[in-house]
């Protein structure tokens, strides 16, 4: 394995001891699957798993300007959050292509918390530097902190194991400060599987002694420790975009049928123009969601999307879907055959394969 993939998080160890079958992802060294990824997949859609998140980064916004500077660098609207509170943003270049997809936190009145993909955060930071306003402070916090996801329908049980019958997790989308052991955590309820969830952060030196707190309280609801496979499946089904794959520099968030996360009311930000333009006069291609219509080998990234004998577009995702027990997958398509309903094929090893545009998200809870 080359150096490059040699980045491990402050639970690296327990994922060997538990004895997780570990892969390069992007500079890091991450557990892909523990006892098997349809096993994991299936405890958190009915009971509840863990997540390493901790190769996640952090940066820390503060200073008077804070929140007027991030809301010139994001496409939400900053001055929407209250103090507690999060949201879904993008980081946009110039030409409204997306650098990275972010939740940021409002923590204090001056304070911010932006926590960014893996693979981009060195690339974020470098970003925000360069345009940082005046009055305005950004620290990359990202080796102080571990952070795991915990989600699924047990989450508010394991919880109240944790810390109490008597105290409640946050709302969704919002943040809260609590101790536990003598550890400092900061509980979001956020998450990226469609079940119910949070994501924890805590002082790296915490991360082993909270993971095997959370595996230990989690036993009797069926706790599965989760690795990046069960996390690749479970966001597929719900439409969840990967950084990377869905997401990219060449793609901007209205394409990306992400439009929601952007306040085109707001005077200004970068790549805004763009934006407000692809909204107006619409995009040449569109995120489409699709579904096998037939058994076969499972879609994957960069197979071709075929509509009646000619190319349309791209894979970006694709997976067997553990849910559904079918092909599934997202794609880049030309616009003009981008609707529900519509029949496509995808080439899979040289043969095409009929597959449909479906509504997202393609799992829906019974």
């Amino acid at each position: 394995m080359s150096d490059a993939a040699q980045k491990r998080t402050p639970l690296y160890d327990e994922h060997v001891r538990l004895g997780a079958k570990m892969i390069p992802f992007g500079d890091w060294i991450m557990p892909v699957q523990y006892s098997g990824i349809i096993g994991e997949h299936q405890a958190v859609r009915k009971n509840v798993g863990v997540f390493d998140i901790s190769h996640m980064g952090q940066l820390v916004a503060t200073g008077s300007a804070a929140g007027s500077w991030l809301n010139e660098m994001l496409t939400n609207n900053i001055d929407k959050l209250e103090v507690g509170t999060g949201q879904y943003t993008f980081l946009l270049n110039e030409q409204g292509g997306i650098i990275d997809d972010l939740i940021v936190y409002r923590t204090g009145s001056e304070e911010f918390l932006l926590v960014v993909n893996a693979s981009r955060a060195d690339e974020d930071f470098a970003w925000l530097k360069k345009h940082l306003g005046e009055n305005a402070e950004l620290e990359n916090r990202s080796e102080d902190y571990g952070g795991v996801a915990i989600q699924g329908p047990h989450v508010v049980d394991l919880f109240h194991a944790l810390l109490g019958a008597n105290v409640d997790l946050p709302e969704r989308n919002h943040i809260v400060d609590r101790n536990l052991d003598r550890m400092h955590i900061s509980i979001a309820r956020t998450g990226y599987t469609g079940e119910d969830g949070v994501e924890v952060f805590f002082q790296a030196k915490d991360a082993a002694a909270f993971w095997n707190l959370v595996l230990e309280k989690g036993q009797e609801l069926g706790i599965k420790a989760c690795g990046l496979g069960a996390r690749d499946t479970l966001r597929l089904e719900m439409c969840y975009p990967l950084n990377g794959s869905d997401l990219s520099p060449e793609h901007n968030p209205i394409e990306a049928g992400l439009g929601f996360f952007v306040d085109l009311t707001k005077p200004k930000f970068i790549g805004r123009e763009v934006l407000a333009k692809a909204k107006e006069s619409g995009t040449a291609n569109r995120l489409v969601a699709f579904r096998m219509k037939s058994k076969g080998p499972p879609p994957r990234p960069h197979y071709a999307v075929w509509r009646e004998g000619a190319p349309i577009g791209e894979v970006t995702s694709g997976t067997l879907s553990p849910s559904l027990n079918e092909g599934i997958g997202m794609a880049y398509v030309a616009s003009a055959q981008a609707k529900t309903g519509t029949e496509l094929e995808i080439e899979i090893r040289g043969q095409k394969f009929p597959a449909v545009i479906e509504k997202k998200p393609l799992y829906k809870k019974s």
